[in-house]
C-alpha cells in the first residue's frame, strides 16, 4: 500500500467501524423477529381463526368477526365438553396408574442396588424408541382380542405405558436427590422402613414426584394416535376431536379446541418450573 492510499484506507475503515454496530443491531432485530414470528406466528392464525365467522379467500384477514363458534364449544350439550370431561378423566386415571408404577420402581432404582439397572431404566425408554403407529397397531389389535379395545380402561393402559417415561425417571431423580442421611437417622429414631418412608423420603422427593405427574397429564392430555387407535369410536377425547373438526373443513371448532388444550400445557408448566428443581434434574438418568 502506497502512502497516498493510506489516507483513505483509514478513512474506509473509520466509515466501517460506525456502520458495524448498526448493522449488526438490525440483523439480531431481524433474527429476533424471525424468531417471533415462528413461535407466535401458528398461535396468532389459532386465535384470528376462533373469532372469525367468515374467512375465505382473497381475503387476508377475517372478513366477519364473532365469538358463535366459541358459544357452539362451550355449549353444556356439545360434543367439546364431553370430550373435555373424557380428556381429563382419563389424564387424571393415567397419572394414578403411572404413579403407582414410578414411585416403587423409582424408590427402588435409586435407593437399591439392583442388577441391570441401566438396563431397567432404559426398558422404560422403549414405547419412544419405535414408531408409535407400528406400536399401536398392534396394541389396538391385542386389546380387540381381550375386550379392551374402545373403552376407558384400554386407552388409560397405553397413555400410562407412554407416561412411564417420564414419571419413572423423573421419579427416580426426585429420591436420588434425597439425602440418604436423613432417612438413616429417622430409622436410628425408631422409626420403621415404611415410616421413614412417608415421613421422610416421599415429602422430600414428593416435589420431583408431583412434576412427574403433571408431565403424565399434559401427555395424556394432548395424546392422538394412542387414543386414535385404541379408543375410537367408543372413547372420543379433545385431540380427537381436533382431529375431525380439521378435517371436516371446522377450523373454527379446531381452533378452538387447540386453544383450550394449550392453556393446561402452559399454566403446568409454569407449575413445574417451580417443582424440579436443579438438584433433581441433574439426577436424572444418573
Amino acid at each position: 500500500m502506497s502512502a497516498q492510499d493510506l489516507p483513505l484506507f483509514r478513512e474506509r475503515s473509520v466509515v466501517w467501524s460506525r456502520l458495524r454496530a448498526p448493522v449488526g443491531t438490525i440483523l439480531k432485530v431481524l433474527g429476533l423477529a424471525a424468531f417471533a414470528f415462528w413461535l407466535i406466528g401458528p398461535l396468532v392464525n389459532l386465535a384470528l381463526w376462533s373469532v372469525a365467522e367468515r374467512w375465505y379467500t382473497p381475503y387476508k384477514l377475517p372478513v366477519t368477526y364473532g365469538t358463535r363458534f366459541w358459544e357452539v364449544v362451550f355449549r353444556p350439550s356439545g360434543d367439546a365438553m364431553t370430550s373435555l370431561g373424557t380428556s381429563v378423566g382419563i389424564a387424571l386415571l393415567t397419572v394414578v396408574a403411572a404413579l403407582a408404577v414410578s414411585v416403587p420402581a423409582g424408590y427402588a432404582l435409586a435407593r437399591l442396588r439392583l442388577p441391570f439397572r441401566t438396563a431397567i431404566m432404559i426398558a422404560f425408554l422403549l414405547p419412544q424408541a419405535f414408531p408409535s403407529v407400528a406400536i399401536y397397531i398392534n396394541v389396538a389389535r391385542i386389546f380387540y382380542t381381550i375386550g379392551l379395545a374402545g373403552t376407558v380402561p384400554g386407552v388409560v393402559l397405553v397413555h400410562a405405558a407412554h407416561g412411564l417415561v417420564y414419571s419413572v425417571w423423573i421419579a427416580t431423580a426426585a429420591f436420588a436427590a434425597v439425602d440418604r442421611d436423613l432417612e438413616l437417622a429417622a430409622r436410628n429414631m425408631g422409626a420403621g422402613p415404611l415410616r421413614a418412608f412417608a415421613t421422610v423420603t416421599l415429602p422430600l422427593a414428593a416435589p420431583g414426584i408431583v412434576a412427574s405427574a403433571i408431565f403424565v397429564f399434559l401427555e395424556s392430555l394432548d395424546e392422538f394416535t394412542a387414543t386414535f387407535f385404541v379408543g375410537v369410536p367408543q372413547v372420543t377425547t379433545l385431540p380427537l376431536l381436533l382431529y375431525n373438526a380439521s378435517m371436516g373443513g371446522n377450523y373454527q371448532i379446531a381452533s378452538i379446541t387447540a386453544l383450550i388444550l394449550l392453556v393446561p400445557s402452559v399454566l403446568f408448566m409454569l407449575v413445574i418450573e417451580k417443582f424440579l428443581k436443579a438438584d433433581v434434574l441433574a439426577k436424572v438418568g444418573q
